[in-house]
């Protein structure tokens, strides 16, 4: 959520004229993230978030945005796309697609307890379920597919123990995607990067999920194992904490059960999770992006959750 692109108050005040969501009284550029350019914007008739997409095409972007639209409908907490005269909730800004959604209520929670581990997990069984019925197809991303193009790029950069690691890492993963167990596992749209900042609560009740720019389609247990790799670890070692992991899992389970497959392979998916962010995180920090408040992520933290996940795995079971 970088700013990539400047955007004024009176380009700004345009766009949402055009939705008729009345006028301007404040406008402030958001600095985390590294994806997208993000204002937030109040008006007097609400406030909402104006996002400008510096990756993601006109062609990919509906898959998202009707993603979050179909949720919504569902009851699911998620910001609302605003549409215009004509109901398109895809626009375009400074020449680059654009949308503005709903922002949600309260703050993130970046020190969880067990209880909002709870709250997270039973609420993505809910998206999960929310979602089967959505019709739109497109994979994740940042999937395998993209770990074997991106890791190559990145290699020049690590040191030997670095390389040997995340080439035997990709490796394995290759070999669990071509498994029967794999291919098994229930899938669906998934969020594919429910971080602590990008889940919203309204004092001790969660109030949303919110930038859906990386969903897709992918197994519902690798959006588990990335929910597990933030929301339920030491952040300062990577380390796993056992009664917030075991919170977000059994919530999860009691609303979508979990299939043996699903149980059996949790320990591999968390090896895929630490593995997608550490790759993406060092393609961030090795090949940057100019950007006016660009904070990129230490890619050294993924490593270390990707080692403990290996030699630590993780099993949930029943009680």
């Amino acid at each position: 959520m970088a700013v990539f692109t400047e955007v004024t108050p009176p380009e700004a005040s345009a766009l949402l004229a055009e939705l008729g969501l009345g006028t301007l009284q404040s406008m402030q550029g958001c600095a985390s993230g590294i994806e997208n350019t993000n204002y937030f914007v109040s008006t007097d008739r609400g406030d909402y978030v104006l996002t400008l997409f510096e990756r993601l095409s006109f062609a990919q972007l509906p898959f998202y945005l009707n993603l979050m639209h179909h949720l919504a409908a569902k009851g699911i907490p998620v910001p609302a796309p605003q549409a215009n005269a004509q109901g398109d909730i895809l626009h375009t800004l400074k020449g680059k697609p654009a949308a503005v959604v709903t922002r949600l209520k309260g703050r993130n929670q970046l020190a969880p307890q067990a209880a909002d581990c709870a709250q997270v997990g039973a609420m993505l069984a809910r998206m999960h379920l929310a979602g089967q019925d959505y019709p739109a197809q497109q994979p994740n991303l940042r999937g395998l597919a993209w770990w074997i193009e991106t890791i190559p790029v990145v290699l020049p950069h690590l040191n030997p123990q670095q390389k040997g690691l995340i080439e035997s890492e990709l490796r394995f993963q290759q070999e669990l995607a071509a498994s029967e167990a794999y291919r098994r596992l229930p899938h669906g749209p998934i969020h594919a990067d429910l971080f602590r900042d990008n889940v919203m609560f309204d004092g001790s009740q969660l109030s949303g999920f919110f930038d859906f720019y990386f969903a897709g389609c992918d197994t519902f247990g690798f959006d588990i194992a990335v929910c597990l790799n933030d929301w339920c670890i030491d952040l300062g070692t990577g380390a796993l904490d056992e009664a917030r992991a075991r919170a977000f899992v059994a919530a999860y389970d009691q609303v979508r059960p979990l299939t043996p497959d699903e149980l059996a392979l949790l320990p591999a998916l968390l090896r895929s999770a630490a593995l997608r962010f550490w790759t993406s995180r060092l393609w961030d920090f090795y090949l940057p992006r100019d950007a006016a408040m660009l904070q990129p992520h230490d890619p050294t933290h993924f490593e270390r959750v990707l080692t403990l996940r290996r030699d630590q795995p993780w099993q949930y079971t029943r009680a």
